[in-house]
């Protein structure tokens, strides 16, 4: 049965959730995504990637700040949607507006529920080093991603997946999981969240993307790749503070107890091996402020006295 959809989101992300139901039998009646906002060096207004998918298709657009005012609570109920889709939205709905569709909203969310309920599942899983992750589809509620899951599908996180490697493959899953649940919506079954593995991703901010070479190799292996590309992970060496775009965990028969934590033990055309706090990182791909992404090459090209 072909239903009467909204959708909400706003990031790449949702992307591909949005060209799926365009694809569809489905009609979809609206779509509903954050303000524009200033972006880039001229800080010009830039619509967001949901916005622009819809205009294509030549779907109406709306971008309430909120759902506080009633003209655009009522505006919504309007549109008399059998079902909501929400992805990546970027706001909290009321209950007012739950209710308005027929068949209530559902929402894909990036993890296996109830983990990593919040705003940075996929970031989180990785810097947790969670051996998987997944998406599921669900029937939303008033709380944040509490609501009972109508389908799943899990997800390996490879050793050197990134924030944007994983971002892909789950915004890819995403879109599969939701077209099979929108085909099949009369038939799913909601199962309740449990109250068991409970586990919050909280939003990212630049702060926490400053590492300290006293962490595990691990450790700092892990939020190099979840921090990729936003807010990418920054260590101060020799004096100069670098976002750390690329490393990897190496084995080195090197005596480490004649180094301190952020010395380096060796720099080549293979990359810079620093000790940390225990065992060796290597780096790959940096980046100096107010510079361009370089690989280790080149950046010794340019700082030959670090060469060993």
């Amino acid at each position: 049965m072909s239903l009467r959809i909204i959708f909400a989101g706003t990031p790449d992300f949702a992307v591909p959730c949005l060209q799926t139901l365009l694809e569809s039998e489905h009609e979809v009646c609206a779509v509903y995504t954050q303000p524009d906002r200033k972006a880039g060096r001229g800080r010009k207004l830039q619509a967001s990637r949901v916005k622009q998918c819809a205009e294509q298709a030549g779907v109406p657009v709306y971008q309430p700040l909120n759902f506080k005012q009633q003209s655009d609570q009522q505006a919504l109920e309007a549109l008399e949607a059998d079902l909501m889709v929400v992805v990546a939205y970027g706001l909290l709905l009321p209950q007012v507006i739950l209710d308005a569709p027929k068949r209530g909203c559902v929402n894909v969310h990036a993890s296996l529920l109830p983990r990593w309920r919040g705003a940075a599942p996929i970031q989180r899983a990785i810097a947790a080093g969670d051996a998987e992750t997944g998406v599921c589809l669900m029937q939303m509620d008033i709380g944040l991603d509490t609501g009972a899951v109508l389908l799943r599908e899990n997800c390996d996180i490879e050793h050197d997946e990134t924030g944007q490697s994983l971002h892909d493959k789950l915004s890819s899953l995403g879109a599969s999981i939701l077209r099979q649940g929108v085909d099949n919506f009369s038939s799913l079954q909601a199962q309740p969240q449990t109250d068991e593995g409970v586990v919050y991703a909280h939003k990212l901010n630049k702060a926490e993307s400053k590492l300290s070479w006293e962490s595990a190799a691990t450790e700092l292996d892990k939020h190099i790749r979840a921090y990729n590309p936003w807010p990418v992970a920054q260590l101060s060496l020799k004096d100069l503070d670098l976002r750390i775009w690329k490393a990897a965990l190496v084995e080195s028969d090197t005596d480490l107890s004649t180094y301190q934590a952020g010395e380096i033990i060796q720099a080549n055309k293979q990359g810079i091996d620093v000790r940390t706090g225990e065992g060796v990182l290597r780096l790959l791909e940096v980046q100096q402020a107010g510079k361009k992404r370089l690989k280790i090459t080149d950046f010794l090209n340019a700082h030959p006295e670090w060469l060993t």
